[in-house]
Protein backbone atom coordinates (compact mmCIF):
# COMPACT_ATOMS: atom_id res chain seq x y z
CA UNK A 1 0.00 0.00 0.00
CA UNK A 2 1.26 3.41 -0.87
CA UNK A 3 0.43 7.14 0.68
CA UNK A 4 1.74 8.78 -2.62
CA UNK A 5 -1.24 9.64 -5.03
CA UNK A 6 -1.26 7.97 -8.58
CA UNK A 7 0.81 9.86 -11.01
CA UNK A 8 -1.98 10.60 -13.43
CA UNK A 9 -3.75 12.09 -10.09
CA UNK A 10 -0.74 13.57 -9.27
CA UNK A 11 -0.10 15.45 -12.68
CA UNK A 12 -3.63 16.25 -12.57
CA UNK A 13 -2.83 18.28 -9.14
CA UNK A 14 0.10 20.00 -10.37
CA UNK A 15 -1.58 21.26 -13.71
CA UNK A 16 -4.83 22.59 -11.31
CA UNK A 17 -2.41 24.53 -9.10
CA UNK A 18 -1.11 25.86 -12.10
CA UNK A 19 -4.29 26.84 -13.95
CA UNK A 20 -5.70 28.18 -11.24
CA UNK A 21 -2.46 29.95 -9.49
CA UNK A 22 -1.94 32.01 -12.58
CA UNK A 23 -5.45 33.33 -12.68
CA UNK A 24 -4.61 34.64 -9.28
CA UNK A 25 -1.52 36.22 -10.46
CA UNK A 26 -3.24 37.45 -13.90
CA UNK A 27 -3.82 40.40 -11.94
CA UNK A 28 -0.16 41.24 -12.95
CA UNK A 29 -0.40 40.93 -16.29
CA UNK A 30 -3.49 43.49 -16.62
CA UNK A 31 -1.28 45.89 -13.83
CA UNK A 32 1.52 46.17 -16.56
CA UNK A 33 -1.38 47.56 -19.24
CA UNK A 34 -3.29 49.99 -16.96
CA UNK A 35 -2.31 52.58 -18.76
CA UNK A 36 -4.06 51.15 -22.03
CA UNK A 37 -7.73 51.75 -21.62
CA UNK A 38 -10.03 48.53 -20.41
CA UNK A 39 -11.74 48.72 -23.81
CA UNK A 40 -8.78 48.47 -25.77
CA UNK A 41 -7.35 46.13 -23.51
CA UNK A 42 -10.27 43.18 -24.15
CA UNK A 43 -10.20 44.01 -28.00
CA UNK A 44 -6.56 42.77 -28.01
CA UNK A 45 -7.40 40.22 -25.31
CA UNK A 46 -10.33 38.65 -27.90
CA UNK A 47 -7.73 39.12 -31.04
CA UNK A 48 -4.58 37.42 -29.91
CA UNK A 49 -6.40 34.57 -28.06
CA UNK A 50 -8.34 33.78 -31.24
CA UNK A 51 -5.24 34.07 -32.97
CA UNK A 52 -3.69 31.61 -30.79
CA UNK A 53 -6.23 29.15 -30.12
CA UNK A 54 -6.74 29.07 -33.98
CA UNK A 55 -3.01 27.68 -34.02
CA UNK A 56 -3.47 25.14 -31.41
CA UNK A 57 -6.66 23.80 -32.80
CA UNK A 58 -4.79 23.55 -36.09
CA UNK A 59 -2.06 21.42 -34.04
CA UNK A 60 -3.88 19.15 -32.30
CA UNK A 61 -6.37 18.94 -35.11
CA UNK A 62 -9.46 20.47 -34.04
CA UNK A 63 -10.37 22.48 -36.87
CA UNK A 64 -13.02 20.15 -38.11
CA UNK A 65 -14.42 20.30 -34.25
CA UNK A 66 -14.56 24.13 -34.78
CA UNK A 67 -16.12 23.55 -38.34
CA UNK A 68 -19.10 21.51 -36.77
CA UNK A 69 -19.97 23.92 -34.26
CA UNK A 70 -20.32 27.04 -36.90
CA UNK A 71 -22.42 24.73 -39.66
CA UNK A 72 -24.91 24.19 -35.62
CA UNK A 73 -27.22 27.33 -35.73
CA UNK A 74 -28.28 26.21 -32.04
CA UNK A 75 -24.70 25.85 -30.92
CA UNK A 76 -23.62 29.11 -32.37
CA UNK A 77 -26.41 30.63 -31.10
CA UNK A 78 -25.54 29.68 -27.50
CA UNK A 79 -21.99 30.41 -28.16
CA UNK A 80 -22.54 33.88 -29.02
CA UNK A 81 -24.34 34.21 -25.41
CA UNK A 82 -21.35 32.61 -23.88
CA UNK A 83 -18.73 35.01 -25.85
CA UNK A 84 -20.91 38.32 -24.83
CA UNK A 85 -20.79 37.05 -21.15
CA UNK A 86 -16.96 36.43 -21.23
CA UNK A 87 -16.70 39.57 -22.84
CA UNK A 88 -18.68 41.43 -20.26
CA UNK A 89 -16.49 39.24 -17.49
CA UNK A 90 -13.31 39.89 -19.06
CA UNK A 91 -14.01 43.87 -19.22
CA UNK A 92 -15.52 44.01 -15.54
CA UNK A 93 -12.21 42.31 -14.38
CA UNK A 94 -9.57 44.38 -16.51
CA UNK A 95 -11.44 47.52 -15.29
CA UNK A 96 -10.79 46.17 -11.58
CA UNK A 97 -7.51 46.15 -11.71
CA UNK A 98 -6.98 49.24 -13.51
CA UNK A 99 -9.35 51.34 -11.24
CA UNK A 100 -7.57 49.99 -7.83
CA UNK A 101 -10.96 47.82 -6.87
CA UNK A 102 -9.09 44.18 -7.00
CA UNK A 103 -10.52 43.28 -3.59
CA UNK A 104 -14.44 43.66 -5.50
CA UNK A 105 -12.92 41.20 -8.02
CA UNK A 106 -11.43 39.20 -5.39
CA UNK A 107 -15.15 39.00 -3.80
CA UNK A 108 -17.04 38.06 -6.80
CA UNK A 109 -14.40 35.36 -7.50
CA UNK A 110 -15.46 33.27 -4.21
CA UNK A 111 -19.05 34.49 -4.56
CA UNK A 112 -19.13 32.23 -7.81
CA UNK A 113 -19.90 28.76 -6.61
CA UNK A 114 -22.47 29.85 -4.31
CA UNK A 115 -24.21 32.05 -7.12
CA UNK A 116 -23.26 28.51 -9.87
CA UNK A 117 -25.47 26.81 -7.27
CA UNK A 118 -28.16 28.82 -7.04
CA UNK A 119 -28.60 29.16 -10.47
CA UNK A 120 -28.10 25.93 -10.63
CA UNK A 121 -31.73 25.91 -8.87
CA UNK A 122 -33.79 28.50 -10.80
CA UNK A 123 -32.45 26.94 -14.04
CA UNK A 124 -31.85 23.32 -13.20
CA UNK A 125 -34.62 22.05 -10.84
CA UNK A 126 -31.36 21.21 -9.08
CA UNK A 127 -32.79 20.43 -5.54
CA UNK A 128 -30.74 22.70 -2.45
CA UNK A 129 -29.56 21.23 0.64
CA UNK A 130 -29.61 22.54 4.29
CA UNK A 131 -26.21 24.03 4.29
CA UNK A 132 -26.07 24.92 0.51
CA UNK A 133 -29.49 27.42 1.80
CA UNK A 134 -27.28 28.55 5.15
CA UNK A 135 -24.45 29.27 2.56
CA UNK A 136 -26.43 31.04 -0.25
CA UNK A 137 -28.02 32.92 2.38
CA UNK A 138 -24.63 33.99 4.37
CA UNK A 139 -23.26 34.62 1.16
CA UNK A 140 -25.94 37.21 0.31
CA UNK A 141 -26.06 38.78 3.51
CA UNK A 142 -22.30 39.41 2.65
CA UNK A 143 -23.36 41.36 0.15
CA UNK A 144 -26.16 43.28 1.54
CA UNK A 145 -23.24 44.37 4.60
CA UNK A 146 -21.00 45.80 1.96
CA UNK A 147 -23.82 47.53 0.21
CA UNK A 148 -25.70 48.94 2.98
CA UNK A 149 -22.14 50.20 5.04
CA UNK A 150 -20.16 51.45 2.11
CA UNK A 151 -23.88 52.91 0.78
CA UNK A 152 -23.40 51.26 -3.00
CA UNK A 153 -23.99 47.98 -4.51
CA UNK A 154 -20.59 46.48 -5.02
CA UNK A 155 -21.14 46.32 -8.97
CA UNK A 156 -17.98 44.77 -9.96
CA UNK A 157 -18.31 41.59 -7.68
CA UNK A 158 -21.55 41.19 -8.53
CA UNK A 159 -21.16 40.88 -12.57
CA UNK A 160 -17.67 39.12 -11.91
CA UNK A 161 -19.58 36.64 -9.96
CA UNK A 162 -23.22 36.68 -12.27
CA UNK A 163 -21.58 36.50 -15.34
CA UNK A 164 -19.24 34.01 -14.90
CA UNK A 165 -22.29 32.00 -13.13
CA UNK A 166 -24.45 32.03 -16.15
CA UNK A 167 -21.34 31.53 -18.51
CA UNK A 168 -20.68 28.23 -16.44
CA UNK A 169 -24.38 27.61 -16.41
CA UNK A 170 -24.66 27.50 -20.28
CA UNK A 171 -21.25 25.96 -20.82
CA UNK A 172 -22.83 22.75 -18.46
CA UNK A 173 -25.77 22.56 -20.97
CA UNK A 174 -23.70 22.57 -24.38
CA UNK A 175 -22.04 19.24 -25.76
CA UNK A 176 -18.60 21.67 -26.90
CA UNK A 177 -15.48 20.89 -24.92
CA UNK A 178 -13.36 24.00 -23.07
CA UNK A 179 -10.66 24.48 -26.14
CA UNK A 180 -13.72 24.47 -29.42
CA UNK A 181 -16.01 26.31 -27.33
CA UNK A 182 -13.34 29.44 -27.04
CA UNK A 183 -11.82 29.04 -30.24
CA UNK A 184 -15.47 29.88 -31.18
CA UNK A 185 -16.59 32.42 -28.52
CA UNK A 186 -13.26 34.40 -29.16
CA UNK A 187 -13.78 34.16 -32.83
CA UNK A 188 -17.44 35.48 -32.52
CA UNK A 189 -15.16 38.36 -30.66
CA UNK A 190 -12.54 38.65 -33.42
CA UNK A 191 -14.56 41.02 -36.05
CA UNK A 192 -16.05 43.18 -33.11
CA UNK A 193 -12.26 43.52 -31.99
CA UNK A 194 -10.95 44.47 -35.21
CA UNK A 195 -13.35 46.69 -35.94
CA UNK A 196 -12.78 49.16 -32.95
CA UNK A 197 -9.18 48.71 -33.16
CA UNK A 198 -9.71 50.07 -36.73
CA UNK A 199 -11.58 53.05 -35.50
CA UNK A 200 -8.74 53.49 -33.16
CA UNK A 201 -6.16 53.19 -35.78
CA UNK A 202 -8.74 55.50 -37.92
CA UNK A 203 -8.71 58.35 -35.73
CA UNK A 204 -5.49 58.00 -33.77
CA UNK A 205 -6.56 57.22 -30.91
CA UNK A 206 -4.71 54.48 -29.55
CA UNK A 207 -3.56 54.61 -25.72
CA UNK A 208 -1.33 51.65 -26.69
CA UNK A 209 0.48 52.95 -29.48
CA UNK A 210 4.23 52.10 -28.65
CA UNK A 211 5.97 49.14 -29.70
CA UNK A 212 6.46 48.16 -26.07
CA UNK A 213 2.82 48.25 -25.36
CA UNK A 214 1.39 46.25 -28.67
CA UNK A 215 4.03 43.72 -27.31
CA UNK A 216 2.58 43.60 -23.77
CA UNK A 217 -1.19 43.53 -25.68
CA UNK A 218 -0.21 40.38 -27.91
CA UNK A 219 0.89 38.89 -24.72
CA UNK A 220 -2.64 38.81 -23.72
CA UNK A 221 -3.66 35.36 -26.28
CA UNK A 222 -0.67 32.91 -23.78
CA UNK A 223 -1.83 34.89 -20.39
CA UNK A 224 -5.64 33.98 -21.73
CA UNK A 225 -4.92 30.68 -23.30
CA UNK A 226 -2.25 29.01 -21.10
CA UNK A 227 -4.02 28.82 -17.61
CA UNK A 228 -7.17 26.79 -19.67
CA UNK A 229 -4.76 24.63 -21.54
CA UNK A 230 -3.84 23.27 -17.43
CA UNK A 231 -7.40 23.55 -16.67
CA UNK A 232 -8.32 21.31 -19.53
CA UNK A 233 -5.22 18.62 -18.69
CA UNK A 234 -6.42 19.05 -14.48
CA UNK A 235 -10.28 18.48 -15.34
CA UNK A 236 -9.15 15.00 -17.43
CA UNK A 237 -7.46 14.03 -14.25
CA UNK A 238 -9.16 15.72 -11.15
CA UNK A 239 -12.47 14.34 -9.69
CA UNK A 240 -14.98 17.01 -9.55
CA UNK A 241 -14.68 17.95 -5.87
CA UNK A 242 -10.68 18.35 -5.87
CA UNK A 243 -11.39 21.17 -8.79
CA UNK A 244 -13.89 22.51 -6.87
CA UNK A 245 -11.47 23.00 -4.05
CA UNK A 246 -9.06 23.78 -5.85
CA UNK A 247 -11.01 27.24 -7.73
CA UNK A 248 -10.28 29.05 -4.14
CA UNK A 249 -6.83 29.14 -4.98
CA UNK A 250 -7.25 32.09 -7.90
CA UNK A 251 -9.66 34.58 -5.74
CA UNK A 252 -6.84 34.56 -2.67
CA UNK A 253 -4.44 35.20 -4.82
CA UNK A 254 -5.94 38.09 -6.20
CA UNK A 255 -6.98 38.96 -2.06
CA UNK A 256 -3.70 38.98 -1.65
CA UNK A 257 -2.19 40.72 -4.18
CA UNK A 258 -4.58 43.55 -3.46
CA UNK A 259 -3.59 43.90 -0.13
CA UNK A 260 0.15 43.46 -0.34
CA UNK A 261 1.03 44.10 -3.59
CA UNK A 262 -1.25 46.69 -4.94
CA UNK A 263 -2.14 48.41 -1.59
CA UNK A 264 -5.74 48.43 -1.48
CA UNK A 265 -7.17 49.28 2.23
CA UNK A 266 -9.10 46.84 3.68
CA UNK A 267 -11.92 48.38 5.29
CA UNK A 268 -14.17 47.29 8.14
CA UNK A 269 -17.50 46.53 5.60
CA UNK A 270 -15.14 44.61 3.18
CA UNK A 271 -13.48 42.65 6.40
CA UNK A 272 -17.00 42.30 7.50
CA UNK A 273 -18.29 41.06 3.99
CA UNK A 274 -15.07 38.91 3.17
CA UNK A 275 -15.82 36.96 6.80
CA UNK A 276 -19.49 36.06 5.44
CA UNK A 277 -18.51 34.59 2.09
CA UNK A 278 -15.50 32.51 3.45
CA UNK A 279 -18.16 31.60 6.43
CA UNK A 280 -20.54 30.66 3.81
CA UNK A 281 -17.89 28.43 1.28
CA UNK A 282 -16.31 26.73 4.14
CA UNK A 283 -19.83 25.70 5.04
CA UNK A 284 -20.60 24.43 1.62
CA UNK A 285 -16.94 22.40 1.26
CA UNK A 286 -17.47 20.97 4.35
CA UNK A 287 -21.24 19.97 3.52
CA UNK A 288 -20.26 19.02 0.25
CA UNK A 289 -17.18 16.80 1.94
CA UNK A 290 -18.96 15.13 4.30
CA UNK A 291 -22.06 14.29 1.64
CA UNK A 292 -19.48 12.61 -0.39
CA UNK A 293 -17.35 11.21 2.58
CA UNK A 294 -20.07 9.91 4.87
CA UNK A 295 -23.13 9.70 2.78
Amino acid sequence: MTLSPPPASRTGLLCGLAAYGLWGLIPLYFKSVAGIAPLEVLAHRGLWSFVMLLLLSGWLGRWSDVGRVLRHPRLLAMLSVTSLLIAVNWLTFIYAVVSRQLLQSSLGYFANPLVSVLLGVIFLRERLRPYQVASIALAATGVLVLAAMVGQVPWISLTLAFSFAFYGLLRKVMPVDGMVSLTVETGLMAPFSLAYLGWLAAGDQFTGNTLPALGLLMLSGPVTTIPLLFFGAAARRLRLSTLGILQYVTPTGQFLLAVLAFGESFSMPQLLSFACIWTALAIYSAGAYRRRHVG
